[in-house]
């Protein structure tokens, strides 16, 4: 009987997160974020990261997620809208999605960038239907202070990933189970 209690328990939990804590899911699949925002959201992570600067200009595009909302208690979710910058111009709005269980609790906000830098990377993004990270191309996170020493000489991998401007408190932060998935 007690283990049935803790199923309901969690099913009402994933309800109050995903109403309360992912409002975007109620959002029209259109809604996305503007140009500016997204070189605004690129604007604060060059500041911190001369490194990003420089994959940005051989990148062949840059998927930028600006404000990501996460939260959770036991189960809990992420959602953000973002977009596709390819030679400097928006090209398509994306969503970001994740939910997941487990020993977590808090709220956080921050903003997400991957640097696609292969012409195969941004195909299979263009082709996928949903892309889950950690399924397809490579993917490297960028720690912030450790990316002084990358340069684009040694930079090697397809796509690289960086997060910035983080406010709140939830444990770490990962890309392992977020889908990504072409909103227009």
């Amino acid at each position: 009987m007690r283990y049935i209690n803790w199923i309901k328990l969690a099913l009402v939990l994933a309800f109050v997160t995903t109403t309360i804590f992912i409002p975007g899911l109620t959002k029209p699949a259109l809604a996305g974020v503007g140009e500016a925002e997204i070189n605004a959201a690129l604007e604060t992570l060059y500041a911190k990261s001369e490194t990003a600067k420089s994959l940005a200009e051989k990148a062949k595009g840059i998927l930028v997620f600006p404000s990501i909302v996460k939260g959770g208690f036991i189960v809990g979710g992420q959602y953000g809208d973002g977009g596709l910058l390819k030679n400097g111009k928006l090209t398509g709005n994306y969503n970001t999605i994740q939910v997941s269980y487990g020993l977590q609790a808090g709220l956080q906000k921050y903003g997400y960038a991957l640097f696609l830098m292969t012409d195969s990377a941004l195909t299979y993004l263009d082709k996928s239907d949903g892309w889950e990270l950690g399924v397809g191309p490579t993917i490297v996170v960028v720690d912030v202070g450790a990316s002084k020493s990358m340069t684009t000489t040694t930079a090697q991998s397809e796509i690289y990933a960086f997060f910035f401007d983080q406010k709140g408190l939830m444990g770490g932060l990962g890309l392992q189970g977020t889908k990504i998935t072409k909103t227009d």
